[in-house]
């Protein structure tokens, strides 16, 4: 894989109400255009093995259990720094590979921290509450200082979802500013939890403002939520980025997570990054998956591509 020039991090601006009250959102002309991507755009045979080679470097390998343990975080981390068989690799040309980083909860963040050092691949830590958010402020603000104090060098926090149900926009962009600076260096990603905004002007919405107070990346789900990430969503969130970096010059990376479980759905993400941002949004630096159970397939997809057949589940688990 070749490198990535870095990003220059998203510094925000103050809160332009004029421009979130803009916002609006045709639902039938975004479920059209969202189903026409999977159609109008598809790849095969070794180009389907690169963009899978490439989904794989924008996994951001998730463990978000309730009876997560250290060891199975360490498993997790062997799964980042070797994500497909070295068999697999050598037979495409591809002398290394890693995933995005690896995503725990902040009690965790040690054991990962240990786990994958000598590498390149960050930890990343929910915070603030996560999922529900419902939790006080100043705990908010202390949970992201104490994972970032840990070794997380990305963090990502739930908005409060009440913000946006009742039109303070003005709080939502106070409280995500407050995290950008809580996290200092850290990467903030910033997630929706779309599900529970009713409606996609609210997603659009909640998508500028967080630009608007500095986050690094918007994210559309917890994976907890009854529906997770779905193109329609995806579609308003990326168009926001894009509408922010036209006026800005800055840019925001997009996270799709929950729900995104096949090598095809992966694929259908890259299509609408690439679609609708471009070739500058392809990478790891502003594109990320959530996921915990998409790896394995896409692993089974390569074995069939190298092989001619699929290997079966033991030669390609998860952790």
């Amino acid at each position: 894989m070749s490198a990535v020039e870095p990003v220059m991090r998203n510094p925000g601006l103050p809160l332009d109400m004029s421009w979130v009250n803009r916002v609006h959102v045709n639902r039938s002309a975004v479920e059209r255009r969202a189903a026409t991507l999977t159609t109008r755009r598809t790849v095969k045979k070794e180009w389907q093995a690169a963009w899978l080679l490439r989904a794989i470097t924008c996994i951001d390998l998730t463990a978000l259990a309730g009876d997560d343990t250290p060891g199975n975080v360490l498993r997790l981390c062997a799964k980042a720094r070797q994500p497909v068989r070295q068999e697999l690799l050598e037979s495409m040309g591809v002398p290394s590979l890693q995933t995005g980083a690896v995503c725990v909860y902040h009690n965790l963040i040690p054991t990962a921290v240990r786990a994958l050092e000598g590498s390149s691949i960050p930890v990343a830590a929910v915070s603030t509450g996560f999922p529900a958010g419902q939790i006080p402020f100043e705990q908010k603000i202390r949970e992201i200082e104490a994972s970032v104090q840990a070794g997380a060098h990305e963090i990502d926090i739930v908005i409060s979802r009440a913000h946006v149900l009742t039109g303070d926009w003005q709080a939502l962009y106070d409280e995500v500013k407050a995290f950008r600076e809580a996290c200092g260096e850290a990467h903030l990603k910033t997630i929706l939890a779309t599900h529970e905004l009713a409606t996609l002007r609210n997603v659009g919405m909640a998508s500028l403002v967080c630009m608007m107070a500095g986050a690094d990346f918007i994210k559309t789900s917890t994976g907890k939520e009854p529906v997770n990430a779905t193109l329609p969503v995806g579609l308003v969130m990326v168009r926001a980025i894009r509408e922010y970096y036209e006026q800005t010059g800055w840019k925001v990376g997009f996270k799709p997570a929950g729900g995104i479980r096949t090598a095809k759905s992966s694929l259908d993400w890259l299509i609408l990054m690439k679609e609708e941002l471009g070739q500058d949004w392809l990478n790891n630096t502003l594109f990320r998956i959530g996921a915990s159970g998409l790896l394995s397939d896409i692993e089974r997809q390569l074995s069939y591509f190298v092989t001619g057949h699929y290997a079966a589940a033991q030669y390609n688990p998860l952790v």
